[in-house]
């Protein structure tokens, strides 16, 4: 009996150890979030992918969680990202458009993520965690002079920052052609005929006689077109040197940004993070330029993919993340480690560079792509991995969002979440650890910019995903899967198709979005309808006016507003940014 007795207590004591030792991993882990730009789920191959080389993002499948059902909150880069870091759809916060323009084009633009937002860097900041975003931003910078830093990454709880600040462009990168020469000369074209023809109207009825028209008043009109225009040509003709530029924290440090070894140059900096806090906990959040065009990659990777630049693209990505992995695995840092990887939004379909190259990335099974709520726009790779925490190898199907990071990181650092707001993301720990097998997304509500596109209802008696698509874009062609014609697709007036009653498809059955059900083929079509109905009135009911971030007068260049390291007269130039040691290379 004393046996058994002193074999119970030594069972018991072992219990309360593992106990003590998980408590001490899931208390205060480091985070590293690692995002792409662009990515298409069917570009890895941990979610089917075959020919592109992507063994380190794989490792984070083998090693943790693969989410198959994970979904961006909107399929744009600026929305998507506010509600990545606020946990929050990102029509509360005003970052989400109702003109046709979904995010920020220029770094002199007064709009940006707003100061009462709480971001989960905020969070982990007042915890004691040391913070850092390196990589892309693309949630504004200033609000009423070129210094007050309203909407940087500093001002939002990141303690160190290293990147740009809008996004990359085709225009960045010359040779890469222009996203906005074909948006401005549709939007240009027809404005400056009229105002050309009424010009010259004037003037001939002015000589004839029939009309006096004062000299002074057809001068000013002259003097404001011609100055209007040359502000215009001067604003794109340095576009490059305005908007694409590399910060380190406050500074401008090489303006325009060059892309010679700029992934490795982001990975160095993520890595000498890492270093300098082996002993603090720390939040990182590696925001990829990959695979936003303009495309690049460095000499070690540059042709050794098999989908040309694009895939050269992804295989240095890929290499990155193995580098990240790698220090963490150096410093014994991989247990105490929460790694997240996901991509903003799905690929951008329509890009075709001006040779006929694809740029654009591959969405697997699913329908369209990046600007639309069609699954191939808004379903994402999600890779959690920490090592003796959470499962590995694990496939979960439910419905989650890249809003649940939120909650996540923030309890696990011991922080609270907001009790003054809403909170649309869900903490993933308990799915994560198998402790539960339902998603706590019974809906989700997808946005095209501010207008309601679709909701995914997943009820809890059922494994059925129904999604209701209450308009669809207008692809052109019409045979194809995207909007070519305008590079992305838009959300409203005579770029949409409205349906009534709207399209349902059940996702657990029909991913592809092919066939959409009927009240013939679906008994339940309008009680579900009725459901979905409901959730959006509720939904709607939560919601609050807040300023537009993404109006016009949010999102014009403002002169003023232009940060420049030297001086427009010099064409705002400098390069500062010492590279030093590169790291060491090998493409796989």
């Amino acid at each position: 009996m004393s046996k058994i007795r002193k074999k119970m207590r030594l069972l018991l004591f072992l219990v309360i150890c593992q106990c003590a030792i998980n408590s001490v991993k899931t208390h205060n882990p480091n985070v590293i979030l690692l995002m792409a730009d662009d990515l298409g789920i069917g570009d890895l191959g941990c979610y089917g992918n075959r020919t592109l080389r992507t063994s380190n993002i794989d490792r984070l499948a083998e090693e943790g969680v693969t989410l198959t059902q994970h979904i961006a909150a909107s399929p744009l880069c600026t929305p998507s990202r506010a509600a990545f870091l606020t946990g929050r759809y990102p029509i509360r916060s005003g970052m989400a458009a109702f003109s046709r323009v979904g995010v920020f084009l220029f770094s002199a633009s007064s709009g940006g993520l707003p100061s009462e937002e709480i971001t989960f860097s905020k969070l982990l900041k007042q915890r004691g965690y040391a913070t850092a975003l390196i990589g892309k931003w693309h949630l504004g910078m200033n609000c009423e002079s070129s210094n007050d830093f309203c909407h940087h990454p500093l001002s939002h709880g990141f303690d160190y920052f290293y990147g740009l600040t809008v996004t990359n462009f085709r225009d960045c990168k010359p040779g890469q052609g222009s996203v906005f020469l074909k948006g401005v000369q549709k939007s240009l074209v027809i404005p400056i005929q009229i105002t050309g023809i009424t010009l010259v109207s004037l003037a001939i009825v002015q000589y004839i006689g029939l009309l006096k028209v004062p000299f002074q008043a057809l001068g000013y009109c002259l003097l404001i077109t011609a100055i209007s225009l040359a502000v215009l040509i001067f604003f794109f003709y340095h576009f490059r040197h305005l908007n694409c530029f590399i910060m380190r924290d406050h500074q401008i440090i090489q303006q325009p940004l060059s892309y010679e070894n700029l992934t490795q140059r982001l990975t160095k900096e993520a890595m000498q993070f890492i270093r300098r806090n082996t002993d603090t906990p720390f939040l990182l959040f590696l925001s990829y330029l990959h695979v936003h065009t303009a495309l690049y990659a460095s000499k070690n990777f540059r042709g050794k993919s098999k989908h040309g630049l694009y895939g050269d693209a992804v295989e240095e990505m890929d290499w990155s993340v193995g580098q990240v992995l790698d220090v963490l695995e150096k410093y014994n840092l991989s247990d105490k480690t929460l790694v997240y990887f996901t991509s903003d939004q799905g690929a951008h379909i329509e890009e075709i560079s001006s040779s006929g190259e694809v740029h654009g990335g591959y969405n697997g099974i699913y329908k369209g792509g990046k600007s639309m709520n069609w699954e191939g726009g808004i379903r994402v790779p999600g890779l959690l991995r920490w090592p003796g925490v959470i499962q590995a190898g694990a496939y979960i199907d439910e419905p989650t969002s890249n809003m649940d990071i939120f909650p996540t990181v923030v309890k696990l650092a011991g922080a609270q979440l907001p009790s003054d707001r809403i909170i649309d993301g869900h903490d993933l720990m308990p799915l994560l650890q198998g402790k539960v097998t339902r998603s706590k997304h019974e809906f989700l509500f997808h946005y095209c910019n501010a207008y309601l596109n679709a909701v995914r209802w997943h009820p809890g008696n059922s494994e059925s995903v129904w999604k209701v698509i209450f308009f669809t874009p207008n692809f052109s062609p019409e045979d194809s899967n995207g909007c070519y014609d305008s590079h992305v697709c838009f959300c409203h007036g005579g770029f949409i198709t409205q349906h009534d009653p709207p399209l349902l498809f059940d996702l657990s059955r029909d991913p592809e979005e092919k066939v959409p059900l009927t009240p013939e083929t679906e008994s339940r079509f309008y009680e579900i309808l009725r459901v979905i109905h409901l959730a959006v009135d509720n939904h709607t009911r939560s919601l609050h006016p807040v300023p537009d971030q993404l109006s016009w007068d949010n999102l014009l260049w403002k002169p003023w507003l232009q940060v420049c390291c030297s001086s427009l007269f010099q064409s705002c130039y400098c390069d500062y940014d010492s590279e030093g040691r590169l790291l060491e290379v090998h493409s796989g």
